[in-house]
């Protein structure tokens, strides 16, 4: 009775193990491969699996997400000798986990030492100026190479980037004072540009100016003349008038243009500031009586028909 217990107990331990041992789980994202007797047969897809216990072993757990590394720092030797240090990054993804395990021993490692001769080989083919302004173009170059390179391994390069390309110092030194030579140049093209500009405008002010001068000139010696011709205007029509009056029987209107004259005259030495002396004539009476009664020559003048109305009556 005890054996048969003890032999139940033992078989159901052994059954218990045999299906631990036969189920796999996978992770996602990962594949495992399998062994029989050492020789690769199938992969592990993620999820349960079921394997032979004892007679089927996992290889390697590959994974088949996106991975990255950097590639080590190193000197290069351009094409027209100049030492610079570069260093930079890939992306891969396994796509075959079977050749990833088996084709190739360390797959990292690998992959490094690939990526760091290549960028030796590719940009050691390009001088200085290539390689400072055509970053884009190795990026392409080296992604086709390291991929091409991987295929065989069941790996996809899908992005190399270079981080840092280090010049040595004296070239670095030699581009500073290019730059500078460059800003000072810009600078200058544009501190003479400003000065053309404030040039150009400063002109352009003084023709303005020099045009409204002449035209304000212009329109104070129209407007003189129009002053004068409208003065003459004036002068014609008393003369005229003076003359309808005295062919009307009337001459103290010519004894008011003489008076007028006269005192001009008069008024003309007075305001002078060089004048000391005022002549008046022998009768300065007559002068007297000749500017009281210039308002009533005024009148008879300039009144011609209240006057002829006046003899009519």
């Amino acid at each position: 009775m005890d054996f048969s217990l003890t032999f139940t107990i033992l078989v159901l331990v052994l059954m218990l193990f045999f299906i631990f041992s036969a189920v796999k789980s996978v992770s996602q994202g990962y594949e495992w491969t399998i062994e029989r007797f050492g020789r690769y047969i199938r992969t592990l897809e993620p999820g349960l699996n079921f394997i032979i216990p004892f007679v089927d072993r996992v290889g390697a757990k590959i994974s088949m997400q996106e991975n990255v590394f950097d590639v080590p720092s190193q000197d290069i030797i351009t094409q027209d000798n100049a030492m610079i240090k570069v260093d930079g990054v890939v992306f891969y993804q396994v796509l075959n986990a079977a050749k990833a395990a088996y084709e190739v021993a360390n797959i990292d490692r690998a992959m490094v030492n690939l990526a760091m001769t290549n960028i030796r080989t590719v940009m050691g083919g390009m001088d200085m100026d290539e390689l400072l302004s055509n970053r884009e173009k190795i990026n392409t170059s080296l992604l086709h190479v390291i991929d091409e390179a991987t295929t065989p391994w069941g790996v996809k390069v899908t992005r190399v980037e270079i981080k840092d390309i280090t010049p040595p110092k004296d070239l670095v030194d030699a581009m500073a004072r290019q730059m500078k030579a460059e800003r000072e140049k810009r600078a200058a093209v544009l501190e003479a540009e400003g000065e053309k500009q404030s040039a150009i405008l400063i002109a352009d002010g003084a023709k303005q100016s020099a045009i409204l001068e002449a035209e304000g000139r212009r329109e104070a010696a129209y407007r003189d003349a129009e002053a004068r011709e409208r003065l003459a205007q004036a002068e014609a029509k008393a003369i005229e008038s003076v003359s309808q009056t005295i062919s009307k029987g009337n001459p103290q209107a010519v004894n008011y243009f003489v008076a007028q004259k006269y005192v001009d005259a008069l008024q003309t030495i007075g305001s002078a500031d060089n004048q000391k002396i005022l002549f008046l004539p022998l009768e300065a009476s007559s002068v007297i009586g000749a500017i009281g009664g210039i308002s009533e020559i005024a009148k008879e003048a300039f009144a011609p028909n209240n006057t002829i109305k006046k003899k009519e009556n």
